[in-house]
């Protein structure tokens, strides 16, 4: 079987994304202007929160939301093993220690139950990571929270256009639940502005906090202002903070994606649903396990990964892996545990802490999906699936 290469996730650009970037490169701002305000408005709008803050990354909007949680030295945050680095990295840069909780065997999402366990004195904050875009137990952890007094910052790197359904039967979109929720527009998520972050927040003092800490600690708002018999060239540094400024271009680029967000959504479950008919027929069932989908969550499916039964097939993962990639297909695994990175392992980080996620670790491969894969990109993915299982 020969075919273009497909890979597991790729941005959609149109024409009238080129256009918005190029007349924002005639205009007079490249960096920090009018488009900015606008891309956050309208992001606030989409999610229903009160802000919205661009940031340079996904990564630097989990650093900004343990930063304004007030998460330091001493503490500890308790987050899942099964997702990429930046989760628990972001607890590292401000100092405190990463805690990690097993998962859901069925949403492979962080357990409540096991969050629970691990609660100590020095708990701080629970990050939970809506894991392919199926949002996390976000009502019961938000409920340990409370009981707790801790912070739920959400990572919703995966899970822009989630939603979940609330005991009264009521949807709530992602962004609105937690204290603090990340997102990223990095080019394999939902929209892109090549590269990108917002942290989304109900909460007036956070979002102070995190406007400071995006801008060097600096601010030019008078209110603020120490000393205020100064001129209007006057602005004050009131904490150290980052240049995790996003750039005109960047929101232009993402203002024209939002537009077409629902559309690209819309996309994502055609082919999700098209995968799951594929391999839910009987014949497929002993062999592998599709995306378990909660009644209470409606996914936006930034990845498909399906787990395998080794035993059944009687292949191994990487020969599996390695013959996808031989058709043009570009699979990947989502994710290796965290604190099997040599890095974690050096900060004394032992395998055997999460059973469940390691074992889930064990027998997955992640499909592509993204809007750019035409119906026979998906067609020629499920018979070489098919085809590598049988052979």
């Amino acid at each position: 079987m020969t075919h273009k290469f497909i890979p597991y996730g790729k941005q959609s650009i149109d024409q009238d994304d080129i256009q918005a970037v190029i007349d924002t490169l005639r205009s007079d701002f490249l960096t920090t202007g009018p488009k900015i305000t606008e891309f956050e408005q309208k992001f606030a709008d989409y999610i229903g929160c009160k802000y919205a803050l661009s940031l340079t990354s996904g990564t630097a909007a989990l650093h900004a939301a343990c930063f304004a949680s007030g998460i330091q030295s001493g503490d500890e945050v308790i987050t899942t093993p099964i997702t990429f680095a930046a989760t628990s990295n972001s607890i590292l840069y401000v100092g405190a220690k990463p805690v990690f909780a097993d998962i859901d065997p069925n949403t492979y999402n962080l357990n409540p139950l096991e969050v629970e366990k691990r609660i100590t004195s020095q708990t701080k904050a629970i990050i939970a990571v809506d894991y392919t875009g199926q949002p996390a137990q976000l009502f019961e952890l938000r409920k340990i929270a409370k009981q707790h007094h801790l912070v739920l910052i959400e990572d919703a790197a995966h899970s822009l256009g989630s939603k979940i359904k609330d005991k009264q039967y009521r949807w709530h979109m992602i962004g609105t639940i937690s204290d603090l929720t990340t997102f990223s527009f990095h080019p394999v998520k939902h929209i892109t502005t090549a590269e990108g972050g917002m942290v989304c927040t109900n909460d007036d003092n956070l979002y102070d906090k995190l406007l400071l800490f995006k801008t060097h600690g600096i601010t030019k708002d008078p209110k603020g202002f120490h000393n205020s018999q100064e001129g209007n060239w006057y602005y004050e540094q009131h904490l150290l903070g980052y240049n995790y400024r996003m750039s005109d271009l960047q929101a232009a680029l993402g203002i024209s994606q939002l537009s077409k967000l629902n559309h690209f959504i819309k996309r994502r479950h055609e082919i999700a649903s098209r995968y799951n008919q594929a391999f839910s027929q009987n014949q497929w069932k002993e062999k592998l396990t599709i995306p378990y989908q909660a009644k209470n969550t409606r996914s936006s499916f930034h990845i498909y990964v399906i787990k395998l039964n080794l035993s059944k097939i009687g292949r191994s993962r990487k020969d599996l892996f390695d013959t996808l990639r031989k058709f043009n297909i570009g699979v990947n695994v989502h994710y290796i545990p965290v604190y099997y990175h040599p890095y974690y392992q050096k900060l004394g980080y032992r395998k055997g802490i999460c059973p469940i996620a390691e074992n889930f670790y064990e027998e997955i491969i992640t499909l592509p999906i993204h809007p750019s894969m035409t119906d026979e990109d998906v067609e020629y993915i499920i018979k070489s699936v098919k085809y590598a299982i049988n052979n």
